[in-house]
This record gives structure tokens, C-alpha cells and sequence, in this order.
């Protein structure tokens, strides 16, 4: 009776050590978990901060590297997504001067803006249930991407037209059809995103297609001014496009010249990109002569 009772005593003793330890590395891994998650929204914090510094061309630096570290902790995070692929973009449109960096900036904007979307549980449910092979229920699906999406499909296609603007004709024909279908349901769902974002796009990439009347870069390039004159991107990005390709020097000269001449403070939220706009303007007014040769 003893001994019984001598080994109920040890089978508990060991149940409850058994109890306690699970208890011990279940709170440790909580422990663990919540720590990492503040250390990720430190990093966002610290990131965003940096962003609503972007004036400065040191403060976008730091900003893409706290957003950096942030995404490889937390890839499925839609919006910090997208807000680091603007920053890249941002980063390479108007910081970097080497080509290589500039493209590996935008390539990498491209690539997260691009999982943000096609990793999301709405597209997936959308491109579960489209038809045919996968490249034809990728293009269906972003025909159909829900308006939630618009950011990640923006910032896929603004980088990735960037990108694609210093390389061979035949890649940017590749890259056509899937760049037009993401913009075309944008315009169909928020056609003045970012300050008239589609149209801007279209009157770019039209200037950078083989075969495209160019009147069709111009028509684009006037509705995203229309709509939006306070965002000089869509100004100087027509001079440096259509203008230029057009031969049309005085529109040139004389666009370029009003934007500098423009207050760059109407839109605070956008005070950042019209100072680097205008910096952008005078060195298109530098390059003016080489450029009409």
C-alpha cells in the first residue's frame, strides 16, 4: 500500500514538473512573440517618422531601412507594404544618381508592391476560382482585383514602368499587357489615384511603346494635369516624356519654367514630392540643348 502510494505520489510529481514546464515555455513563447511584434511596429514607428521627413534626402535612406527590416518580419502586411514600396520608388526617383542602385530600387518597389497584392486572401479567393492556364487567371484576377488593392497595384506598376524605362524596347512589350490590365482597373475603380497616378502612367509608358501614337502619351498626360495641376509630377513627367519626344522645345522650356515659378506648399501632403519635382525641372532645363539636339 505504501509503495503504491510512494509511486502515485512520483507519477504526479512528474505530471505536474511536466505541467509546469509546458506552462513556462508556452509564456516564454508569448513572451517572445509579443516582444517581436513591438520590435516590428518600433521599426514601422521609426520608418513612417523618417517618411514624413522625406524632404530631407538622408531621412528616405533611413526610412527605407527601418521599412526594410520591418517587411522581412512581416511580408503579409498590405499597408507597410505598400508604404515601403513607395519609399523605394521615392528613393530611386529622386535620391539615387547610380543607374544600377536607381533600377534595383524600383525592381525591388515592384516586387513587394507585387506580393502584397498577389499574396492577399481577396485576390487569392479571386484568382482561385478564375479559368485557364496561370498567366491568364493572374490577368484575370487583376482585371478583377477589389478597390482595396488599389495601392498595391499602383506602386506594382509605377516601379515596375520605371524600371522597365531604361531597358530594351522588347521588355517593355513584355511587360504590356499585364501593366495596361493592372492600370485600366485602376482607372475603373480610382482613376485619380495619387493625384491622377493612371493617366500619368499611361502618358509615360505611351511614350516608351513601339507602335503607340504619341498623341496618345499627350491626350493621357493632359487629364492627369487637368485633374490634378497642384502635383508638378504631372508637369515635369510631360516634358520630360511627350515633350521631349515630340520635339516640342518651347512647351518644354516653357512647362518646366512655370513649375519652378509655382508655389510648392498649396498641397502639405505632397510638399516633398513638388520640392524634388522642381529640382527635377531645373536639371530637365539644364539638359534642355543636349536633349533637342
Amino acid at each position: 500500500m505504501r509503495l503504491l502510494i510512494n509511486k502515485t505520489i512520483i507519477h504526479l510529481s512528474i505530471i505536474i514538473s511536466l505541467v509546469l514546464y509546458l506552462w513556462e515555455c508556452t509564456s516564454t513563447k508569448k513572451e517572445i512573440t509579443t516582444a517581436q511584434n513591438q520590435n516590428v511596429d518600433f521599426l514601422i514607428e521609426q520608418g513612417e517618422l523618417y517618411w514624413e521627413q522625406r524632404s530631407d534626402s538622408s531621412s528616405i535612406i533611413k526610412a527605407d531601412h527601418f521599412l526594410s527590416l520591418a517587411n522581412d518580419r512581416r511580408p503579409e502586411d498590405f499597408e507597410l507594404s505598400v508604404l515601403y514600396s513607395r519609399v523605394m520608388y521615392f528613393r530611386a526617383l529622386f535620391i539615387e544618381k547610380d543607374i544600377t542602385l536607381r533600377d534595383s530600387l524600383f525592381s525591388r518597389g515592384a516586387n513587394v508592391a507585387k506580393h502584397s497584392v498577389i499574396s492577399h486572401k481577396e485576390f487569392q479567393s479571386i484568382y482561385e476560382t478564375a479559368q485557364g492556364d496561370s498567366s491568364f487567371r493572374l490577368l484575370s484576377a487583376l482585371a478583377n482585383t477589389p478597390r482595396a488593392l488599389v495601392p498595391g497595384l499602383f506602386w506594382w506598376a509605377t516601379n515596375q514602368v520605371w524600371y522597365l524605362n531604361s531597358k530594351p524596347a522588347m521588355e517593355r512589350l513584355n511587360s504590356r499587357e499585364i501593366l495596361e490590365v493592372i492600370m485600366h482597373r485602376i482607372i475603373s475603380l480610382e482613376p485619380d489615384y495619387f493625384y491622377g497616378g493612371p493617366y500619368r502612367f499611361f502618358g509615360l509608358f505611351y511614350t516608351r511603346i513601339p507602335g503607340v501614337e504619341l498623341i496618345q502619351s499627350k491626350t493621357y498626360f493632359e487629364q492627369a494635369l487637368a485633374n490634378h495641376p497642384e502635383y508638378m509630377g504631372n508637369a515635369v513627367q510631360m516634358s520630360e516624356f511627350y515633350n521631349q519626344k515630340a520635339g516640342n522645345r518651347d512647351q518644354f522650356h516653357t512647362q518646366l519654367k512655370f513649375v519652378i515659378s509655382k508655389n510648392p506648399t498649396t498641397d502639405p501632403e505632397i510638399l516633398p514630392e513638388n520640392l524634388f519635382y522642381q529640382d527635377r525641372a531645373r536639371s530637365l532645363l539644364e539638359q534642355e540643348s543636349i536633349l533637342f539636339e
